[in-house]
């Protein structure tokens, strides 16, 4: 079935005949009556009880104008959706932990306050993983660290961060040693490359590396003396022992990273573009 079938069908129903329907559709009778036989034929039923030149509707007909004129109203509803530019229905976005936690929830109120037909879902993952699932279709926006490829998206950026190692207080300052441990998150973490690329250019290498899952996990075990790891400052911000920490700041020259808010290049939806423009107000 098409909707143009649904269409003719539905009209000879409410006009009560071929004629008016016809008269009505602006077609002539006999394409009308042809159409409802294609469309019996294609269903493999009886659609109309014929005595005559009236019809009523048969017992399959009965069944089929309900869901006719539900898949009408549906299409109707779909096609006004898709030629309105304000921000509704379901709102995909991926982001970063450390992002999802710190940045997001002022805009996030922000989007809800004033685009309420909006229904959020948050997905969490690094860049790569972000990345996969936006290219795939199953993300409308994504808030990743910059390094994603320009290729597949347009971009704005969405947040500065200033990147900072942090260790238990006994620790000395880094120009003295480096810690031996680091603690990060899993592979694919920018983070994770950052402090690594900053061992690698004094041409050291930690001895041992703890992956987990969590800011406040890896927070928690840096103040436990179990090493190192590089965080936002943003992130410490919200740990309640932050005072206990040792902060050491990057050389000027590393010590920002973008966080982009990224979408499938020339697909920026109306919900992708209202978080943007509440984004981009918050940087000014």
């Amino acid at each position: 079935m098409d909707l143009s079938d649904l269409r003719i069908f539905t009209a000879v129903v409410r006009e009560g005949g071929i004629t008016r329907a016809a008269e009505k559709l602006h077609r002539v009778q006999s394409n009308v009556t042809t159409r409802i036989r294609q469309l019996e034929e294609k269903l493999d039923v009886q659609l109309f009880i014929r005595a005559g030149k009236r019809l009523r509707l048969a017992p399959a007909g009965q069944t089929l104008i309900d869901y006719a004129d539900r898949i009408l109203a549906l299409a109707e509803e779909a096609e006004t959706a898709v030629r309105d530019a304000r921000p509704r229905g379901l709102f995909r976005l991926g982001a970063m932990e450390s992002t999802a936690a710190v940045r997001l929830p002022a805009p996030l109120t922000a989007l809800n306050d004033r685009f309420p037909e909006i229904s959020l879902e948050l997905r969490t993952g690094n860049p790569v993983q972000l990345a996969t699932a936006l290219a795939a279709g199953e993300l409308d926006a994504a808030l990743v660290a910059e390094g994603v490829p320009d290729a597949k998206f347009d971009h704005m950026v969405a947040f500065l961060e200033e990147p900072v190692i942090v260790t238990a207080p006994p620790h000395p300052p880094l120009d003295a040693g480096v810690p031996k441990t680091i603690i990060v998150f899993e592979q694919g973490c920018p983070h994770r490359r950052k402090l690594e690329a900053w061992y690698a250019a004094l041409g050291e290498l930690p001895e041992r590396t703890i992956e987990l899952g969590s800011y406040h996990a890896m927070l928690g075990c840096v103040l436990a003396g179990m090493g190192a790891a590089l965080i936002p400052k943003s992130v410490i911000a919200t740990f309640p022992e932050r005072k206990r920490l040792r902060v050491h700041p990057l050389p000027s020259a590393e010590s920002r990273l973008r966080t982009l808010l990224i979408w499938r290049r020339g697909q920026q939806t109306p919900n992708t573009r209202a978080l943007a423009e509440i984004l981009g107000a918050g940087r000014q």
